[in-house]
């Protein structure tokens, strides 16, 4: 965009608080006038606006093409109190949110607006919530990932990230989950099973503009796994967003239902939400030219740079508190466990799909551009807004502080007696929510990070849902939580 198009923005280049002027109202009015002009001619009745709340749960009002102006200009009303929601619709009361005073408004993101192949008739956009005189609204999770992006920029780094989308399917329109195919884990059988679901899936993803780049069955049974293309960190959150929601409404259209829970059933494994990370930066690799890939191309740990190693580090340091955004339902740590591959250990390693933090180099000639950091034990049941913006945090007071990497493993951790992990210095992580919330609550660049109104809406939402499943039955957390996400 040229400089008359820009956002106005008060604050620091750090905060980069957005604040909407009459100017800027203006231009998105205009904007949007242009867009819904031509809505009608494709059918679509209807804009979907969306945001997820502190559950993990996407949440949506949705406007006719003839109040996409005044939705992008002043905004769409809505209640506070979604972020103070538990996954049952229930709702806690915190210092920032909760109860029934208060308005925000909605502002649909143009740039991001996009007919839904999967819904015909209605288009999606995520919504940007700001409070009534026009300023970014505290707890807005899209809002804190962008600022949280743009500190990083102003120390000359960017990240690519991409979410693993996985989930499970079923038959029938019940409460309960019946396997929508037979085959084995990992077998062609399930495509097989599946193709003509997968080829309408996919159709729609294309037609909606999201770069898969590849689709595969999963262990669990039911389960598949989509990968998509690397972007920036709020343009991969939208898209988990968009994918995810398109998964739904074509196995809807399929007589299917789709859970992306972290457990579909009490046992056996469960639903990841694992990311994949780069740190960028103009010759961030040694002798490079142009724009760098921190994670290759370095005299560090299979060949990562110095700040590529701090940038992993930091996330390393603080995974037991990362997991109170990346792993935030109870449902959670029945997924957690060792031997799962779920990453039950705070540890890292070259290919290691035990440890939390699986480092991968990609083939040796494209590894300069396909090295990156899998964390593999948050969930989809996160905010992937939230959880993008605390791994950048932490990655970036990795470098800050130059952290270095201990050495890494190349097991899995739950084969090595407890010994032999203490005298490595692996840590189980938190074993329950209770526990990730404690950590969360004692980090203080985490806390910074996202705000005094995230972090403790994070909290207070997070107690919430443990009070919510006091003395319930593994298999009572899967039922209440199955279809939520």
């Amino acid at each position: 965009m040229d400089e008359q198009e820009r956002p106005a923005f008060a604050g620091t280049p750090d905060t980069r608080e957005r604040v909407l002027d009459e100017r800027e109202r203006a231009r998105r009015g205009e904007r949007a006038a242009a867009i819904a002009a031509d809505l009608p001619v494709k059918d679509i009745v209807a804009v979907a606006l969306t945001w997820v709340d502190t559950s993990g749960i996407s949440r949506t009002k949705a406007v006719p093409p003839t109040g996409l102006r005044d939705a992008a200009t002043w905004g769409v009303g809505m209640s506070p109190v979604f972020d103070a929601f538990l996954l049952d619709d229930s709702i806690v009361a915190g210092r920032y949110a909760g109860g029934p005073v208060g308005d925000l408004r909605l502002h649909p993101d143009l740039d991001r607006l996009v007919p839904l192949a999967g819904m015909p008739g209605w288009a999606w956009a995520p919504a940007e919530r700001f409070t009534q005189d026009g300023t970014e609204h505290p707890i807005d999770a899209r809002g804190v990932l962008r600022r949280e992006a743009a500190r990083l920029a102003s120390q000359g780094w960017s990240v690519r990230a991409a979410f693993e989308v996985e989930w499970a399917v079923s038959r029938g329109d019940g409460e309960d989950f019946v396997p929508a195919c037979r085959g084995p884990a990992y077998g062609m059988t399930r495509i097989t099973e599946l193709s003509g679901y997968l080829r309408d899936l996919l159709h729609a993803l294309a037609e909606t503009g999201v770069s898969v780049v590849q689709v595969h069955p999963e262990y669990a049974a039911g389960q598949l796994e989509l990968s998509v293309a690397p972007e920036d960190p709020v343009g991969a959150a939208d898209t988990m967003v968009l994918v995810r929601e398109t998964i739904r409404a074509v196995s809807f259209r399929h007589g299917l239902a789709a859970s992306f829970s972290p457990k579909v059933l009490a046992e056996g494994v469960g639903n990841g939400g694992h990311v994949h990370l780069s740190l960028w930066r103009e010759n961030a690799a040694k002798g490079t030219e142009g724009t760098g890939n921190a994670m290759a191309g370095g005299d560090g740990p299979y060949g990562m740079t110095g700040a590529g190693e701090a940038f992993v580090a930091g996330i390393l340091d603080r995974l037991p508190a990362l997991l109170a955004v990346g792993a935030p339902s109870v449902a959670s740590y029945l997924r957690l466990v060792p031997s799962h591959w779920a990453g039950a250990f705070a540890c890292w390693g070259l290919e290691n799909r035990e440890a939390a933090l699986r480092f991968v180099t990609g083939p040796a000639a494209t590894s300069s551009r396909s090295a990156n950091l899998e964390v593999k034990c948050f969930d989809a049941a996160a905010n992937p807004y939230l959880a993008l913006a605390a791994l950048l945090a932490a990655g970036r007071a990795g470098i800050g502080a130059g952290s270095v990497l201990p050495e890494p493993v190349d097991v899995d951790p739950a084969s090595l007696d407890p010994a032999e992990r203490a005298a490595r210095g692996i840590a189980a992580l938190p074993s329950s929510l209770e526990e990730s919330v404690r950590a969360f609550e004692a980090d203080p660049v985490l806390r910074a990070a996202l705000g005094e109104a995230v972090a403790d809406t994070v909290a207070v939402v997070r107690r919430g849902e443990i009070a919510l499943f006091d003395g319930a039955a593994p298999e009572e957390i899967v039922a209440a939580t199955r279809w939520r996400h």
